[in-house]
C-alpha cells in the first residue's frame, strides 16, 4: 500500500520521505531538485500534495529534509548545493526556519561543511541531537557514514560528534573502483532515530540509492543513556551479516531512506521504493509506509503490498 499516490504532483515522486504529525495532519517533506516539497493529510493515507516549502536562490538538489518542532517553531535540516557545481560532494547540511509546519520554510545558515547529507535531528529532555552522513576516505572500508552530534541550540553544533553507523559489508558497496583502482567506495546514509522500551535504534540505507538493492538496516544500543552522543550502536545481528528490514522484494524495488513515526502507540516507517525494476534515468521513488514492531532490540515490518 503506497502512503502517497501520484496526484497532482507533475514529478511524480517523493525520494527520501519523512515524516511528521503536528495539530492532528500528518505532514510529508520530499527531496526535490528545486526545493523541498510537502504532502499532507488528516490520516496516514491519502496524502495531498501541498507545494514547495522551501527554495533558495543558487541552490539546487534539495536533498532528504527533515523537520522538528522545537519551542513553537519548526526547523527544517536539508543539503543542497551551489546550482554552479556538478559534484554531488558539495552538498551542505543546512538549516531553515518556520513558524508553519506547511512553510514557508527561510533559509537560516549552513550547519556544516561540504560532504554532509540525511540530518535526523532528535530532541530529548537532555538536549538536540543531530544524526547525518559524512565521507571517509581511508580505511578498509572507504565511503559514507553515519554520526551523531549534539546541538547547543537549533543552529549550532557542539563539534564532538561520534561515529553511528560504519559501513562493513559488501552489500554496502555503492560503486567499485569510485574514486582509486581496486577501492570500493560504501555508503550508510540516511540516519533514522527512536528509543523503545530501553532500546535505542538507528535505521540506516545501504549501498545506493539509484539501485534496486537499495535497503534498510539497523543498528541498536541497549541503554539507559539518553545522551545520544554517548552511546555504542551495534548493527543488527552483527557486523559481518547482512540481514536487511526492509529490501526488494517481487513488488517493490529500491526501497530505502526512511524516517519513523509513532502513532498512538503503533510505530510505521515511511520510506521510498519503485513499482518496477529502474530502467530509466527517470526519479520513479515514490513513499510508502509500513507498520513496525520492535521487540527487546529486534525490529521486523509488516509490509503492504
Amino acid at each position: 500500500m503506497k502512503i502517497i499516490n501520484q496526484l497532482t504532483d507533475l514529478k511524480g515522486s517523493q525520494p527520501d520521505p519523512f515524516i511528521i504529525s503536528d495539530n492532528g495532519k500528518f505532514y510529508i517533506y520530499c527531496t526535490g531538485y528545486d526545493g523541498v516539497y510537502c504532502y499532507i493529510s488528516d490520516t496516514l493515507e491519502n496524502f495531498n500534495y501541498y507545494g514547495k516549502v522551501l527554495s533558495v536562490e543558487g541552490q539546487k538538489e534539495y536533498w532528504a529534509p527533515c523537520v522538528v518542532k522545537i519551542d513553537g517553531n519548526f526547523y527544517m535540516y536539508y543539503s543542497s548545493m551551489p546550482c554552479d557545481s556538478d559534484d554531488v560532494h558539495t552538498q551542505a547540511i543546512k538549516v531553515a526556519v518556520s513558524g508553519r509546519p506547511e512553510g514557508p520554510f527561510e533559509y537560516v545558515k549552513d550547519l556544516l561543511p561540504p560532504f554532509s547529507i540525511d540530518a535526523d535531528v532528535k530532541v530529548n529532555d537532555l538536549g538536540i541531537y543531530m544524526f547525518y552522513s559524512v565521507n571517509r576516505y581511508e580505511g578498509e572500508r572507504v565511503g559514507t557514514y553515519i554520526k551523531v552530534d549534539k546541538m547547543s541550540d537549533p543552529y549550532t553544533l557542539e563539534g564532538n560528534p561520534i561515529d553511528v553507523v560504519v559501513p562493513t559489508l559488501d552489500e554496502e558497496i555503492f560503486q567499485k573502483d569510485r574514486f582509486v583502482k581496486g577501492q570500493h567506495w560504501h555508503t550508510i546514509e540516511g540516519a533514522s532515530y527512536f528509543f523503545r522500551d530501553g532500546y535505542h535504534y538507528c535505521l540506516f540505507s545501504g549501498n545506493c540509492y539509484e539501485k534496486d538493492t537499495y535497503y534498510i538496516g539497523y543498528s541498536v544500543a541497549h541503554s539507559d543513556e539518553m545522551q545520544l552522543n554517548k552511546l555504542n550502536f551495534k548493527k543488527y545481528p552483527d557486523d559481518n551479516t547482512y540481514a536487511p528490514l526492509i529490501k526488494s522484494n517481487d513488488y517493490e524495488y529500491g526501497t530505502g531512506h526512511n524516517s519513523v513515526i509513532d502513532v498512538d502507540g503503533q510505530l510505521y516507517v515511511v520510506y521510498h521504493g519503485r513499482d518496477e525494476v529502474k530502467t530509466s534515468h527517470m526519479d520513479t521513488r515514490t513513499a510508502r509506509i509500513c507498520k513496525l514492531f520492535a521487540d527487546n532490540g529486534v525490529l521486523r515490518v509488516e509490509r503492504y503490498k
